[in-house]
Parts: structure tokens; C-alpha cells; sequence
């Protein structure tokens, strides 16, 4: 008889909360500890919730390839009042449909296009710099990058009071998100409490500005080759149906949401990566200074940024722009030859795998030049999944990866970043991986 996955060994938990006190307090500590005590399946419980850690790429792989009997988690379907049905939060047939009308959007040479916008922001941004003073660099990448994703979807710059609107709506998203994760969720949204209601507001807000810009387009019929044009001509194969104004909404706050949020977290810890490593600084300026020496870089030189390149992986190794994400087991079923009961909770965390000492010589070391010789290429699939992996790896992995390299370029080029010391810098694993704090910098001119 097959054995249930709850007899395996597993960290003790309280009375009725279970496991969830050690998890809330410190979620990367608590399931790092877990993987290394327990092995590659690891039962706990949190709340009423039956939930399991996975930590063999097999498993992970066995549960990111079946997208039916493994769905989003309770936390990323709570994402639906912001994202509604979009490609990170749909499922079945409705996702399937939604992924292969958006897929030409991001086709390479369709991304290729947006590298100019990138570089343009990012020197405009430079030009506000003043030398020898302090700046919370993670408030200046995640400008940046909102920047860049409304110019790339819209057409529009973000001075714009529609862009305001919608940078404030994710974050106060992310807080409440954040606040709901500590609370296991068990908070309901229609409760009228503060962070509800606030929430609730800033989506609304939100809406009204999308839906407007979405009205404003279809009446007048332009296409400025924006990524919104595109979405509205894409065509279903089968029927030939495009997007409604309510997908078209949806795709569009996917985009904002993980077209900036997760590209502006990889690039902050970068930054303060590079600044406790002066050698690998070295090492990237040479490399800037060989390749481009002074110009500005284009995506034609991004195959000879390869130390650039190796720089931006390591740093989402150790701070993947995603640590923990989970699925839930929508019927019985098996993992790895144990029962699953419908309802559990599958936990997968990048931060486990992608420090474990099985995978990675000295893992806790920021090492760019691991990333030779497409190591890559020679890990087992599901060890290093910093864009998830299966049916539902992240579609615009290409752009983040491209925006990535050419943002880290053209600004390490004219600035050193230099971390203000004795600040906290923390990381808090809520949707995406952000410093709790930020990160104050005191940049210098080159």
C-alpha cells in the first residue's frame, strides 16, 4: 500500500496553528532549516492547511508539468482582486487560451525592440544622480522599471498622472498582500478594516485608469506598436476572438505587476551584492569598458556582456526576485509515490534550492563565475528556477533577462553604488523578494 506523505518525518508544530508561527516569523530561515533536517519532503501544517516543502528537483519538476492536478496557491489566487484572470493567476482552459494569445507579444524580436526604451530611462534616470549623495536605490529601480513597463505598454511616460495611479495601486498592494501572508490569509478582503478598504480603493482607482486607456485606444483606432496594440490584435487560432476590455485589463495588471516588480528586486540586490564584492565590480567594470568602452549599450552587445550576464544570474541565485511559490493539489494525488490529499499546499522555495550545498559548491557564496561554462545547462531541472519552470515558466522571462543586463550596464557604468553602513537590509519574502527597509546607497560618479 502507498504511503501518505503526513507519515514522513517533519518539524513539530503547535496545537492549532501548526507550523505557522515558524513560518510567518521567518520564512526563509524556518524552510531552510526544514530541507536540511528533513530531506526532500518535508509535511507540515499551517493553520487547518496541510502543506508540504519540496526540495528534489524531480518532485518539482513531477508537480510545475501538471498544471491539472497542481494549481495556484490560496496566496496567489488571493492576487485575483488585482490581477482578475491574467497569466499568473488563471487556470485550465481559460489560462491555456490566455497563454497562446499573448505568447507573440513576447517573441524575441518583438522584445528586442523595447532594449532602446530601457537604456533611454535608465540614462535619463542617471542625469538626476548627484555625486557623493544618498539614495534608496531599491525606490529608484522599482521607478525605473514602472517606467519602462508603462513606455512599453502604453506608450506613455509616467509623469503622467495614470501612471501615479497605477504605481501607487501595487503598492499598496504588496503591502496588503504582505499583511494578509503573515495573517495565513486568514483575513477576509470584505471585512471593511483600513487596509481593506485601502486596498480595495487603490484597485478601483486603478481599474478606472486601465479601462480608460484601453476606451481611449479602441476609438481611435492608433497603434503605436505598444505592447497594449499588440494584446488587442492578437487573435485566438481556433475562433479568431480577440481579448475582451476585462482580459485586456488583466493581462495589463499582470504585465505592470511582474513586468516591473521583479526586475527592480533583482537589480537591488545586485547593486548591494556588488558593493560587498569589489572584486566582481571589478571584473564587470573591465568588462564594460572592453565591450562598450563609454557608449551606451544596445541589445547587439548583450552576447558579449557575458560576465554582465553572470553577474545578474548569481545575484538571483542567492536573491531569486521570487523565493517561495505554491501550488495546491486540486484532487488526490501522488508525489514522488506518496498520497497527496486534495487541498494540500506545495510549497517550492528558490531560496532553498538555489543555496543547496548539493547543487552548488559554497552556496552561500557570490560567485559570478560559477555561471561559465553553462552550469546551466548542467543542473538538474528544478534546482535553479529564478522564472519557474513547466507550462507556466514565466513568459516574459526573455524581456526581464534583457532589461536586466542592459540596466545593470549602462548604470555601472557611470556609477559606483556604495551601501550606507550600519543600515538594515532585509529580506521580506512576499510575492516577490523585496528589502523590507530598501537599500540606501551613496552613489558615485565614475
Amino acid at each position: 500500500m502507498e504511503q501518505d506523505i503526513f507519515e514522513l518525518p517533519g518539524p513539530e508544530g503547535k496545537a492549532l496553528v501548526g507550523n505557522l508561527l515558524d513560518l510567518s516569523q521567518d520564512p526563509l530561515g524556518f524552510l531552510t532549516q526544514c530541507a536540511r533536517e528533513y530531506g526532500d519532503i518535508v509535511p507540515m501544517r499551517l493553520g487547518l492547511t496541510p502543506t508540504c516543502l519540496l526540495t528534489h528537483p524531480d518532485l518539482i519538476e513531477e508537480v510545475l508539468k501538471d498544471r491539472d492536478s497542481f494549481i495556484k496557491s490560496r496566496g496567489f489566487r488571493a492576487l485575483r482582486t488585482l490581477l482578475g484572470e491574467g497569466l499568473l493567476t488563471s487556470e485550465g482552459d481559460s489560462w491555456f487560451r490566455q497563454r497562446r494569445l499573448a505568447q507573440p507579444v513576447f517573441h524575441q524580436k518583438r522584445i528586442a525592440g523595447y532594449a532602446t526604451i530601457m537604456v533611454e530611462y535608465a540614462e535619463r534616470m542617471l542625469t538626476t544622480w548627484q555625486n557623493g549623495e544618498t539614495r534608496n536605490v531599491h525606490a529608484d529601480m522599482m521607478r525605473l522599471t514602472l517606467n519602462i513597463v508603462m513606455k512599453c505598454l502604453f506608450n506613455q511616460d509616467i509623469d503622467e498622472g495614470n501612471a501615479q495611479i497605477v504605481a501607487n495601486a501595487l503598492d499598496v498592494a504588496m503591502d496588503w498582500f504582505e499583511s494578509k501572508r503573515k495573517q495565513n490569509f486568514l483575513i477576509w478582503e470584505w471585512f471593511p478594516r483600513p487596509e481593506n478598504l485601502r486596498y480595495r480603493n487603490a484597485i478601483s482607482q486603478m481599474n478606472a485608469t486601465i479601462y480608460s486607456i484601453i476606451e481611449q485606444r479602441r476609438t481611435s483606432g492608433e497603434d503605436p506598436g505598444d505592447l497594449l496594440s499588440m494584446l488587442m490584435q492578437a487573435r485566438d487560432e481556433d475562433d479568431g476572438t480577440g481579448m475582451s476590455d476585462r482580459q485586456l485589463r488583466d493581462e495589463v495588471a499582470t504585465l505592470m505587476l511582474a513586468g516591473h516588480e521583479t526586475t527592480a528586486n533583482a537589480l537591488t540586490w545586485t547593486w548591494m551584492l556588488l558593493a560587498q564584492h569589489p572584486e566582481v565590480l571589478s571584473k564587470l567594470e573591465a568588462e564594460l569598458q572592453q565591450v562598450l568602452d563609454g557608449r551606451s549599450p544596445t541589445v547587439a552587445d548583450i552576447p558579449q556582456l557575458r560576465y554582465t550576464d553572470m553577474v545578474v544570474k548569481e545575484s538571483m541565485r542567492l536573491y531569486p526576485p521570487v523565493a517561495i511559490f505554491g501550488r495546491e493539489a486540486a484532487v488526490d494525488c501522488q508525489i514522488g509515490g506518496y498520497s497527496v490529499p486534495k487541498g494540500c499546499t506545495i510549497m517550492i522555495s528558490q531560496w532553498v534550492m538555489h543555496r543547496d550545498p548539493r547543487y552548488f559548491e559554497d552556496p552561500e557564496t557570490f560567485k559570478p563565475e560559477r555561471w561559465a561554462n553553462d552550469l546551466e545547462k548542467q543542473l538538474p531541472r528544478g534546482v535553479y528556477i529564478p522564472f519557474g519552470d513547466g507550462p507556466r515558466v514565466c513568459i516574459g522571462k526573455g524581456f526581464a533577462l534583457m532589461e536586466a543586463i542592459l540596466l545593470l550596464a549602462t548604470i555601472a557604468q557611470k556609477f559606483r553604488l556604495n551601501l550606507v553602513p550600519e543600515f538594515p537590509i532585509v529580506p521580506q519574502p512576499s510575492i516577490t523578494l523585496r528589502p523590507e527597509y530598501g537599500i540606501k546607497v551613496v552613489v558615485e560618479r565614475r
